[in-house]
This record gives structure tokens, sequence and C-alpha cells, in this order.
């Protein structure tokens, strides 16, 4: 029986090891809102989900040059792009009419 996606498994140790990071690197994180791993007593337990976020973190902060308060905002954004593309998605699956955006908007009068 495989983990979902959302079951937090991994120890600090661990989860810090998976990304290359240092367990003192995934509690900033933590402390600024970045990740929000489950707790268990006094134990950071880390989901698969949590680990994508991390390696995302991880690409916006040494990749790309982005500071802590930038990746939050993006992450924030992506979130919500992802929240709306279900939502279209769900709209579209229900046959209401929603006009299909193939070629940007018209501004057509």
């Amino acid at each position: 029986m495989g983990e979902q996606k959302g079951e937090a498994v991994y120890v600090i140790s661990i989860a810090a090891e998976l990304v290359g990071l240092h367990p003192q690197t995934l509690r900033l994180y933590e402390r600024e809102g970045l990740v929000k791993p489950a707790r268990r007593g006094s134990n950071r337990l880390y989901s698969d989900r949590d680990i994508e976020r991390l390696r995302q973190i991880q690409r916006l902060t040494q990749d790309m040059g982005v500071n802590l308060a930038g990746v939050e905002i993006i992450l924030n954004l992506l979130e919500q792009v992802n929240q709306l593309q279900q939502e279209l998605e769900e709209l579209r699956q229900s046959q209401l009419p929603v006009p299909a955006m193939e070629d940007g908007p018209s501004y057509r009068r």
C-alpha cells in the first residue's frame, strides 16, 4: 500500500537530506510560514507535498536569486492560479457556458 501524497512521514533530518538543505534551513522556512509540516508531539513530519514545496523554494532562492519575501509572494500567487484553474475546470465540467480563452481576450465592440 503506497503512501498518500499529503501524508506526513519524514522527520526533519530525512526531509532536509531529501532536498539537500540543512535542518535549520527547514526550521527557518517554517518560521517564515513558507512550509507547514505536521507535528506529532515535538517532531516535525514532512509529507511528499511538503518536500515538493521545499524543492520549489530551493529553486526560487538558489537558482533564481529570489529572497524569502519574494518566495512567499510567488508561492501564494501560484496557489491562487492553481485554485482558479481548478474552479475553471469544474465550471467546464458542469457544462456551464464558460468561453475558452484560446487567442487571449477579445476587445471587440
